[in-house]
């Protein structure tokens, strides 16, 4: 075909097809075209229609199990080998994932003054609190502190520029800050999770790694006792909703609303 000349089309009529009125032809086609996989997914159905509610992850830990093995430091150094958590020889310098307190800085709120002296002084496990209304989210200029759908409250470690806001902003402690760098202090590298740099915060993730490969977290597992529990709070048929439904729990700092989804067991 010569742009320009006139076409026969069946009938015997002859029409006139101009440069103008080819180019506008194919823009409309092309335009077509492009747009059909747009069409195609917006007219798609939701995955979200008839599927079940998104997984809420959750820790319980029952204390008189926990401390049933006294000086037990089990959790603690499966978490820390794992993710390759340095240990400094100063305090200063300490980065923590999992560690103990004292019951009385954990649990001010439920300390009176006939409270047992036992009790005061009990370590409780504390780790990263993965809350419902984290505040060290909005505070972080980068982004590199964000609450995935399934509640964990994650670090990307290439994001965070050591402003430290989130750690001002975390009612818990539950953040450390690598004042120096980690890597010399770790005694046996773990080549399948990433060391971090000086310069950067770092915390629990709730072993989002083992969770993506239907496992449970390193802490859980480690637990002799088996004074851990892992699950998901929007399952009614777990474990730890059972428990949480029928057994009187703690949080931490309840009243400041942010809702942490790490609760005790007394």
């Amino acid at each position: 075909m010569v742009l320009g000349l006139p076409q026969r089309p069946q009938g015997g009529q002859r029409v006139s097809l101009t440069r103008r009125t080819f180019l506008k032809i194919g823009g409309l086609t092309i335009a077509g075209i492009a747009l059909k996989p747009a069409y195609t997914l917006l007219s798609a159905p939701s995955a979200s229609v008839g599927t079940t509610p998104r997984k809420r992850w959750a820790m319980l830990i029952e204390l008189r199990a926990c401390l049933e093995k006294e000086r037990c430091t089990d959790c603690i150094e499966a978490c820390h080998k794992l993710h390759n958590v340095p240990a400094f020889q100063h305090a200063k310098d300490e980065i923590k994932w999992i560690w103990t307190s004292p019951f009385k800085e954990v649990f001010p709120e439920q300390v009176h003054q006939f409270t047992k002296k036992e009790v005061r002084a009990r370590p409780v496990l504390v780790l990263c609190n993965h809350c419902e209304n984290p505040p060290c989210v909005p505070v972080c200029p980068t982004k590199a502190t964000f609450k995935r759908e399934d509640g964990i409250v994650m670090m990307d470690y290439h994001r965070c520029i050591g402003c430290r806001y989130c750690m001002a902003a975390c009612p818990y402690g539950a953040r450390s800050f690598n004042w120096k760098d980690p890597r010399p202090a770790i005694k046996e590298i773990n080549r399948t999770y990433p060391t971090r740099t000086k310069g950067v915060v770092e915390k629990c993730s709730f072993c989002e790694e083992r969770l993506a490969k239907g496992l449970i977290p390193a802490c859980v597992e480690a637990c002799k006792e088996k004074g851990l529990y892992f699950g998901d709070l929007n399952d009614p048929d777990s474990e730890l909703r059972k428990i949480l439904e029928t057994r009187y729990v703690l949080q931490r700092k309840p009243s400041i609303g942010t809702r942490p989804s790490v609760y005790y067991l007394v």
